[in-house]
């Protein structure tokens, strides 16, 4: 069971980080 949480928690990290590269690739190039 805590596999499943700890792999939810390690994927909406990884959405949030690429979310922000994103937003600052938009906003320098």
């Amino acid at each position: 069971m805590s596999a499943m949480y700890i792999l939810g928690g390690m994927a909406s990290i990884g959405l949030l980080i690429y979310l922000m590269v994103a937003l600052l690739k938009a906003e320098w190039f």
